[in-house]
Formats: C-alpha cells, sequence, structure tokens
C-alpha cells in the first residue's frame, strides 16, 4: 500500500503537491470509487486516474527502436537524446528512466528502457552473458574464414589483454553481416571487425536478451512485461 499522493508523483503524473488538486478534481478513483484525500493509502493497481490504469506502477520496461544520431544520455550537449521519443511523464518518474546498456550516437536498433534497478543490473552484468545480435555492413567484401576467427573466442581488441568472447558471425552477403554477441564491451563490434581489418560503415541492433523489434519502425517504443 503506498500514499496516493506519493504514488502519483513517483509515476511522473504530478507533484505530490499537484497530487492534492488532482484528487480535489475528482479524476483519482481507488476500487471505482471517487478519491478525496490524496494522502489515503492504496493499492497502485486499484487507482485509475482519468478513468484509466496507472501505466506500469510496478515498474517500467519498454523497448524502443533507436534511429542513428541519438544518443543513450540523460547530458545535454550530445546532440539528440533517446529520451525525447519517449513519452514525457516517463521523464519525471522516480526511480528514473534509464537505458539498460547503451548503442553509440551511429548505431540504431533495439535498446530496452527501464526504470527497475535490478533489471539493469540482471541485463548488463558481464556474468550474464546476455545475446545481443547485430546487423553489420562492413567496408570492403568479407572473408568466409571470418566465421571461425569470431567463433574462436581469441580475438583481442586493441589495447585489450582479455579476448573476447566467442561470437556467432553469419556472413549475409559480400559487405553484410549477421553477429550475435553475449558481452557488452565498448563499441565492441566496431573493434571486434577493425581488429581483423575490417571497417563498420553501418550497424543496427536487431535482438537483445531474446526480443526483436518486430515491426517497431525508428523512433516508436513499446511496453514489456516485466518478466521479459
Amino acid at each position: 500500500m503506498r500514499r496516493l499522493d506519493q504514488l502519483l508523483s513517483s509515476l511522473g503524473y504530478c507533484s505530490r503537491r499537484e497530487a492534492q488538486g488532482v484528487v480535489k478534481d475528482g479524476r483519482v478513483s481507488v476500487e471505482g470509487v471517487v478519491a478525496t484525500r490524496s494522502d489515503q493509502r492504496v493499492d497502485p493497481h486499484q487507482v485509475t486516474l482519468d478513468d484509466k490504469p496507472l501505466e506500469a506502477p510496478d515498474g517500467l520496461l519498454a523497448m524502443l527502436h533507436k534511429p542513428n544520431g541519438y544518443v543513450c544520455t540523460h547530458a545535454d550537449g550530445e546532440g539528440p537524446t533517446i529520451y525525447e521519443l519517449l513519452p514525457s511523464r516517463w521523464l519525471s518518474r522516480n526511480p528514473a528512466v534509464t537505458s539498460i546498456g547503451r548503442l553509440d550516437k551511429e548505431t540504431s536498433g533495439l535498446i530496452l528502457i527501464t526504470d527497475i534497478g535490478p533489471l539493469v543490473q540482471r541485463f548488463t552484468s558481464p556474468r550474464a552473458e546476455v545475446e545481443k545480435t547485430y546487423e553489420v555492413t562492413v567496408d570492403h567484401d568479407l572473408d568466409p574464414a571470418l566465421v571461425a576467427t569470431f567463433a574462436s573466442g581469441q580475438i583481442l581488441l586493441r589495447n585489450e589483454v582479455k579476448p573476447c568472447l566467442p561470437a556467432k558471425l553469419e556472413i549475409t552477403s559480400l559487405l553484410t553481416a549477421s553477429l550475435t554477441i553475449t558481452e557488452g564491451r565498448y563499441h565492441q563490434v566496431r573493434r571486434m571487425f577493425a581488429s581483423l581489418g575490417w571497417q563498420v560503415t553501418a550497424l543496427h541492433r536487431s535482438s537483445f536478451a531474446g526480443h526483436t523489434l518486430d515491426g517497431l519502425k525508428e523512433s516508436q517504443w513499446r511496453l514489456l512485461p516485466q518478466t521479459s
């Protein structure tokens, strides 16, 4: 059970002070009965605002189709951020929403958004070995021998001493391939190809932890169940 004003504030609908007015205006109901006090304790799943259930009262998890040109940061000055593509109310949630991992500015594709701290740890822990698949375009013809090289677990990135874990490479045309990795090192895909003499000219993440974009268009988002 939670105080109604604290609940509405934590989910980004209004401030705790503003909640008093929202309740006074008769916009909030609890178990179908119009609420009269903003300090009453409620079950979040029994509350409606403007006749609609509260959005993700137990914590938010969503996927976003990130376009090129956007950065995965809340900081200003680095260009448009992925948070500009999300509902403004999400940015007022407490805890704050964040991305699970990052995609660099010139990489498009699937990224997960959440305000559930344990989920961030679950998906980004090195021990988790979460599968991530990328569609890669390179600057010159791919060598079929790369399939075995990526699978070997012997690719060493510049300025690192520990080789990358084995990865699955599927060559799909002369200049394109699908690569599945289970690590999340800085710019890992680009650096893996660079270490072998190929420059990545386009990069798109098509799946993450079993999720796929499944028709989700660029800049669009979709809520996911927390069990994902």
